[in-house]
C-alpha cells in the first residue's frame, strides 16, 4: 500500500471517531433535557427491567452467585479514582443538594415532607436554584397545611425560577392533598406508593426512602448518574433512561455502595464529567473510561486561521 492510501485510511479512521463522539454527545444532551416526570414510572420500570435482564441481572443488586454476575472491568480502580476526585466535596450538590435543604430541627414527619418537596423541585433544576426556593418555602412555612393554604400564584413566586415551576405548583398542591387524605400528612413509606404521587419518579422515590426514611431501596439515578455510568461502561449495554441505568447498576454493584453513588456521581458530573465538553484531560479515569479514550483520540477543532489571527491581534 503506497503512502497516499495509508494517509487516506488514517483520515477516514479519524473522521469516523469524530463522528461517533459528536453523535454520542448529541444523544446525551437529549437525555439531559428529558423531564423525569414526563414518563409513567410503571412503563419505565417494565422497559428498564427487560434492559437490566439483558445487562446481566434482575436489579436485585450485588447478590447471588458471584460467578454469574457481570461487572465492569477495573471498576474498583475507577471508583477509587472517583472518590479521590470527589474528596473535597465542594460541588454544588454537597452544600445545596437535597440533603442540605431541610430544617434539621423539624419533627420527623415534617422533615420527610421537606425531603420530598426538595426532590420534587430539584428535577431539571440546578442545586443553587432549588436551595434558594427551599429557603423561601421554609421561611413561608413548609408543611402540607401551609402549602395547601397558599394561593397558587404565591406558591409560584416562592419556587420560581425552578424548572417547570408552573407544573410543579400543580404537582405540589395535589401531592399535599394526597398526603393529608391518605397518609396523615406524612410521606408514603414505600417506593411504589411514592411513585404514584404527581411528578414523582423512581429517582426521587429511592432518594426519599434513603434520606427521609433511612431505608436503602435502590440507587437514586438522575441524568448525571445515567450519563456517567454509560460513559464509564458501567452498564453491560448502553441504557436509554435513568431507570434502565438504575437496574443495570444494581445488578452488579455491591449494595453497600448504593447510598453514596448518587452524591458521588452528581458532584463529579457537575465539576468534571459535564454533559457537553467534559474535562476528560483532567480526569483520573481518562485511560480507563471508554468515552474519555475516544474523546482524547478525537483531534480538537481547528479554528479559522483568519479568526485566530484576529484574536491574536486583539490580545
Amino acid at each position: 500500500m503506497d503512502a497516499r492510501k495509508v494517509i487516506a485510511v488514517q483520515n477516514a479512521s479519524d473522521t469516523l471517531v469524530k463522528r461517533l463522539v459528536r453523535r454520542r454527545k448529541r444523544v446525551e444532551v437529549k437525555y439531559e433535557l428529558e423531564d423525569e416526570a414526563g414518563t409513567s414510572p410503571a412503563s419505565q420500570e417494565q422497559e428498564a427491567t427487560a434492559i437490566a435482564e439483558s445487562n446481566g441481572g434482575s436489579g436485585s443488586g450485588g447478590g447471588g452467585d458471584g460467578d454469574s454476575i457481570w461487572e465492569p472491568p477495573l471498576w474498583k480502580q475507577v471508583l477509587e479514582n472517583l472518590q479521590t476526585m470527589r474528596a473535597a466535596r465542594d460541588a454544588p450538590v454537597d452544600s445545596m443538594g437535597a440533603e442540605q435543604c431541610m430544617d434539621q430541627g423539624a419533627e420527623p414527619k415534617v422533615y420527610r415532607f421537606q425531603v420530598l418537596i426538595s426532590l420534587m423541585l430539584s428535577s431539571q433544576t440546578k442545586d443553587q436554584v432549588t436551595h434558594a426556593a427551599m429557603t423561601k418555602l421554609r421561611q413561608h412555612g413548609l408543611t402540607p397545611d401551609s402549602l395547601l393554604a397558599t394561593p397558587d400564584a404565591t406558591l409560584g413566586e416562592l419556587i420560581y425560577p425552578v424548572g417547570f415551576w408552573k407544573k410543579k405548583v400543580v404537582y405540589i398542591k395535589k401531592t399535599c392533598e394526597i398526603l393529608k387524605r391518605d397518609y396523615e400528612g406524612d410521606i408514603p413509606p414505600t417506593v411504589k406508593e411514592m411513585c404514584q404521587l404527581p411528578g414523582v419518579g423512581p429517582k426521587m422515590a429511592h432518594l426519599c426512602m434513603d434520606i427521609g426514611w433511612g431505608k436503602l431501596t435502590g440507587i437514586g439515578v438522575d441524568t448525571h448518574v445515567h450519563r456517567i455510568s454509560n460513559r464509564l461502561g458501567w452498564t453491560r449495554r448502553p441504557t436509554k433512561t435513568p431507570e434502565e441505568t438504575r437496574l443495570a447498576l444494581e445488578a452488579w454493584m455491591p449494595k453497600e455502595l448504593w447510598s453514596d453513588t448518587n452524591l458521588l456521581m452528581v458532584g463529579f458530573g457537575q465539576q468534571v464529567c459535564v454533559p457537553v465538553g467534559p474535562k476528560c484531560g483532567e480526569c483520573l479515569n481518562k485511560a480507563l473510561c471508554p468515552f474519555g479514550r475516544n474523546a482524547l483520540l478525537a483531534s480538537p477543532k481547528k479554528g479559522s486561521p483568519r479568526k485566530s489571527q484576529k484574536r491574536k491581534g486583539q490580545e
